[in-house]
C-alpha cells in the first residue's frame, strides 16, 4: 500500500497534512468508517482522495450536484488522477466510456449522484469491481433537520448491507448537534469514529449591517474594497436576482444572475464562466453555491438574510477557499425575518419541523443583532467555543462600549403601545422624536404621551432599538402582514423592569461611508503583504498572465492550472534552477512535467532582466495573514495615549472606566499596525513573552489553527488575550510571515 505522505508530495504538491487529515486517511486505509467535520478549504476532500489512491479498487464519491463532480473531475486530471463521473448530462457515448474504464479497473476515483447509484442496474455493476471506499460527500443533505434535506440520500443507508466491509465516510462542512446525530443514525454509521476540526473560518471577516439603501451600500462595499474580484452575492427572489444583477451591470460591475428559473444549460454557462472569469460578480438564489469550488471567492454578500445559521456558513464559506482574506457582509431588516418567517409557517405542514425552522430563524436574528464577537456567536451555535473573541469581525473592530439601554427600550415599547400597535419603526421613531409629520397628526399622535420624549437618542440610534427589540422577540409583525409591530410578553417583562436590556448604539457622529472610504484605499491586497519588492509583483503579473493564458487553451479555470499560493511560492522562493520549482507549494510530479518548462522560462527572463531577488520562505495556508489592519477609531486612540503615559491596562481602565476587554481590544488594533509592542501590553515577565512566542512559531510551523494548541502546550500559563496580542506583534513584526516552508494539505 502507498505511502499517504509520499502520495502528498507527489500527487498533490504538499508536504504536510492540516488536522486531523492523517488520522482520518490511516483510520480509512486501516478499514474504518468516519464522519469528518471541517470547514470548506479544510481539506476534506483530500480524506477519501488520498485513501482511494492508496487502497487497491475504485473509490465511489456520492455527490449532490453535477457542477461539483465535474469540478473535482477537472482538478484531479490535472494532477494525473484517474478519474470520472457520472451523471445525467454525459452524452450515452460518454457514459459508456466511463463504465468501459469502471469494469477496467482502470479508474481510481468515480463520481456519481445518489439517483445513479441507487439503480439496480449500477448496484450490480460496482458488484462486480473492487471497492476502496465509498465517500458521501455533503452529508448534511440526509438530515431533515439540515438546511438542505434531499430525500434521495436516505437510501444511502443500504451501502454497508449492499457493499459489506467497504469502508465510508461521511463528510460536511456545516451541521449543528441534531444534524451530526442524524447523518450518524441515517447513514447507520454508528461505530463510525467522528472527526472534527471545529467550523472556524478565521480568515473569514464577518459584517452585519442593518439595511440603509442595499444597493448603494453594496456597490460602494465592491467597487471600493473588493475592486476586480470575484463573489457573490445572495437575494431571496428569483425577480430580486435579475433586478440586481441588472443594475450592478449598470454601474460598471460585470454581474451576472443565477437561479433555479433558468434552464439547466444556460445556469451550466454561467458558472462555467463564473469559475473561469476574473472579477464576476454572481448574483444568485441559494440555488447557486454547493457546487462551487472556486478557491479565490475573496467576497460573499447576503442582500436578504438566509433561513438559518446553518445556511449563513455554508454560504459564507464560499469565500476564501484559497485561505486568503475574505469578506462576508449581511445587510438585513425586521421585515425580513417577518417574512421569512410567514415562508416558514404556512397555515399547514409539519409542526414539529416548522418549530425547529422557526427557532435556527430566531437563532440567525440573534446573531444579527448580537453585541458580542460575530465568530463566537457562530461558532456557539455549531457546539465549538472560542474562548476570546475573534478580532476579525465588525463587533470587534467596533471601539463603542455596550451601554444599559433599558430605559430607551421602555420608552420605544411604550410607544408602540400609546400608538395601538399599528404602525412600523419609522412611524413610531417619529413619534418619539417629536416630529409633526403629516401622518403623525392626522392619527393624533402628536397628542399621545410618548410624543417627543426620546430626543436623547438620535434616529438611527432608535431605529437600532427597535431591530434589538424586534430580535429579541419583545416586537412581533402584527398578524395582517401590515407592516405593524405588536407587543409579546418579553416586551411587558421589559416595560414591567423585570427584564433589561443591554446594547451598542451607533455612535451619532458617525460616518461610516467615509470610515470605509479610508480604510478601502488603505487596504492592500494580501498578497501584497509579502511582495514588497517591484520586481516581485512584475513577476507576480507575469506568472498570473501565463496563467491565464493557459487555463483559457486547456478550457479549464485558472486555479486547476495553479493556485495563487503557488504562484507565490515561486516568486518567494526565486529557485535557482529547474528542480528548485518542484518545493513549490501545490507542484506534484504531474503538473511539474506538464508546466515545469513554461515557469522556468518565465523565471530566467525574470532573472535576466532584474537579478534574482532574495530568497523568503513561504506561509503554509494555516498561516495566511489577517486581514490588513483597520484604522483605528479616535476612543482606541485615546485608551493607547492613556496607556503610554500611566503604562499598564489596568490603570487605563481605571481612568476610562472601560472593561478590560474593551481597552485590550483598543491597544491590539495599534500592536496589529506595528505602533504599540506586544510585550509592553502584556506587561508579562520577559521568559514568559520569549517563550509564549517560540511557542506561537512552532505552532504555526507545524500548521497548528487556533490558539488552543499554544494555550495547552503553555499549560494554561499564559492567557488567550495575550496570546492573542502576542501573535498580532509576530505579525506585525513579520517574524510570523517568514516562518514555515512548503504548503500544507488545504482545499487545493
Amino acid at each position: 500500500m502507498a505511502d499517504p505522505r509520499a502520495l502528498l508530495k507527489q500527487v498533490f504538491g504538499h508536504d504536510r497534512f492540516l488536522g486531523p487529515q492523517e488520522a482520518v486517511i490511516h483510520h480509512v486505509l486501516a478499514g474504518g468508517d468516519a464522519l469528518v467535520l471541517m470547514p470548506t478549504g479544510g481539506g476534506k476532500s483530500l480524506c477519501y482522495q488520498i485513501p482511494a489512491l492508496a487502497r487497491p479498487g475504485t473509490a465511489i464519491v456520492l455527490s449532490p450536484l453535477i457542477a461539483l463532480m465535474r469540478d473535482q473531475v477537472r482538478g484531479l486530471d490535472a494532477l494525473g488522477v484517474r478519474a470520472a463521473c457520472l451523471h445525467s448530462g454525459l452524452v450515452p457515448e460518454a457514459g459508456r466510456q466511463v463504465v468501459e474504464r469502471l469494469r477496467a479497473g482502470a479508474l481510481d476515483i468515480l463520481y456519481v449522484a445518489p439517483e445513479r447509484f441507487m439503480t439496480p442496474g449500477f448496484q450490480n455493476l460496482l458488484a462486480g469491481i473492487s471497492l476502496a471506499l465509498f465517500a458521501i460527500d455533503e452529508a448534511h443533505c440526509v438530515s431533515q433537520w439540515g438546511h438542505d434535506f434531499r430525500p434521495e440520500y436516505l437510501q444511502l443507508a443500504v451501502i454497508p448491507e449492499r457493499f459489506p466491509g467497504v469502508p465510508r465516510l461521511a463528510l460536511t462542512a456545516t451541521a449543528d448537534g441534531p444534524t451530526r446525530d442524524d447523518i450518524l443514525c441515517r447513514l447507520r454509521l454508528e461505530e463510525a469514529k467522528v472527526f472534527s476540526t471545529g467550523f472556524d473560518r478565521p480568515n473569514i471577516r464577518y459584517t452585519v449591517e442593518p439595511k440603509d439603501h442595499p444597493r448603494r451600500r453594496l456597490l460602494r462595499w465592491i467597487t471600493e474594497e473588493h475592486p476586480g474580484q470575484s463573489g457573490i452575492v445572495y437575494r431571496l427572489s428569483r425577480a430580486k436576482v435579475e433586478d440586481l444583477a441588472d443594475w450592478l451591470c449598470t454601474q460598471g460591475v460585470t454581474a451576472l444572475a443565477y437561479h433555479a428559473g433558468l434552464s439547466s444549460a444556460e445556469r451550466d454557462r454561467r458558472q462555467d464562466r463564473f469559475m473561469v472569469e476574473d472579477g464576476l460578480v454572481m448574483v444568485a438564489t441559494v440555488a447557486f453555491g454547493m457546487g462551487v469550488d472556486k478557491p479565490d471567492v475573496r467576497f460573499v454578500a447576503h442582500l436578504d438574510p438566509p433561513k438559518s445559521l446553518e445556511a449563513y456558513h455554508q454560504e459564507t464559506g464560499r469565500a476564501g477557499r484559497d485561505g486568503a482574506p475574505a469578506e462576508a457582509l449581511m445587510l438585513y431588516a425586521p421585515a425580513d425575518f417577518a417574512a421569512l418567517r410567514r415562508l416558514i409557517a404556512p397555515e399547514e405542514g409539519d409542526a414539529a419541523r416548522k418549530r425547529i425552522e422557526l427557532a435556527k430563524l430566531d437563532a440567525l436574528a440573534g446573531y444579527c443583532e448580537s453585541d458580542t464577537c460575530r465568530r463566537q456567536t457562530l461558532l456557539g451555535y455549531f457546539g465549538q467555543d472560542l474562548p476570546e473573541p475573534c478580532g476579525n469581525c465588525d463587533v470587534c473592530a467596533d471601539p463603542t462600549e455596550p451601554v444599559d439601554a433599558t430605559i430607551p427600550a421602555q420608552k420605544a415599547l411604550s410607544c408602540v403601545f400609546r400608538t395601538g400597535q399599528c404602525f412600523g419603526a419609522g412611524h413610531l421613531v417619529d413619534v418619539l422624536l417629536g416630529r409633526e409629520t403629516s401622518r403623525v397628526e392626522r392619527f393624533g399622535h402628536n397628542a399621545v404621551s410618548t410624543f417627543g420624549i426620546g430626543s436623547e437618542l438620535t434616529r438611527d440610534q432608535w431605529r437600532a432599538v427597535y431591530r434589538r427589540l424586534a430580535a429579541m422577540g419583545a416586537l412581533a409583525p402584527d398578524s395582517e402582514g401590515h407592516g405593524g409591530l405588536v407587543l409579546t410578553q418579553t416586551a411587558w417583562d421589559i416595560l414591567k423592569g423585570r427584564r433589561g436590556l443591554t446594547m451598542r448604539l451607533p455612535s451619532p457622529d458617525q460616518n461610516r461611508g467615509a470610515r470605509r472610504s479610508r480604510e478601502a484605499r488603505a487596504r492592500r491586497s494580501w498578497v501584497q503583504e509579502y511582495l514588497d519588492r517591484p520586481e516581485d509583483l512584475a513577476l507576480w503579473e507575469k506568472l498570473r498572465a501565463w496563467r491565464a493564458e493557459t487555463a483559457r487553451q486547456a478550457g479549464v479555470p485558472p486555479y486547476v492550472v495553479f493556485h495563487d499560493r503557488t504562484l507565490l511560492d515561486l516568486v518567494l522562493r526565486q529557485p535557482d534552477d529547474p528542480d528548485g520549482l518542484a518545493a513549490a507549494s501545490g507542484m506534484g510530479q504531474a503538473k511539474l512535467a506538464k508546466y515545469g518548462q513554461a515557469l522556468w522560462a518565465i523565471l530566467a527572463e525574470q532573472y535576466a532582466g532584474h537579478g534574482r531577488g532574495p530568497v523568503r520562505a513561504t506561509v503554509p495556508v494555516a498561516q495566511m495573514p489577517p486581514p490588513a489592519p483597520r484604522e483605528p477609531g479616535e476612543t482606541a486612540a485615546t485608551s493607547v495615549e492613556l496607556f503610554r503615559e500611566l503604562g499598564s491596562v489596568a490603570a487605563v481602565v481605571a481612568k476610562r472606566g472601560l472593561k478590560p476587554g474593551t481597552i485590550r481590544g483598543h491597544l491590539l488594533a495599534f500592536v496589529r499596525r506595528g505602533e504599540l509592542g506586544a510585550r509592553e501590553v502584556c506587561g508579562l515577565p520577559e521568559a514568559v513573552s520569549v517563550r509564549a512566542e517560540a511557542a506561537l512559531l512552532a505552532a504555526r510551523r507545524e500548521g497548528e489553527i487556533g490558539l488552543a494548541p499554544v494555550f495547552e502546550a503553555l499549560d494554561g500559563q499564559v492567557t488567550y488575550e495575550d496570546l492573542r496580542c502576542l501573535e498580532a506583534g509576530l505579525w506585525a513584526s513579520g517574524r510570523l510571515g517568514g516562518q514555515g516552508g512548503a504548503g500544507d494539505a488545504s482545499a487545493e
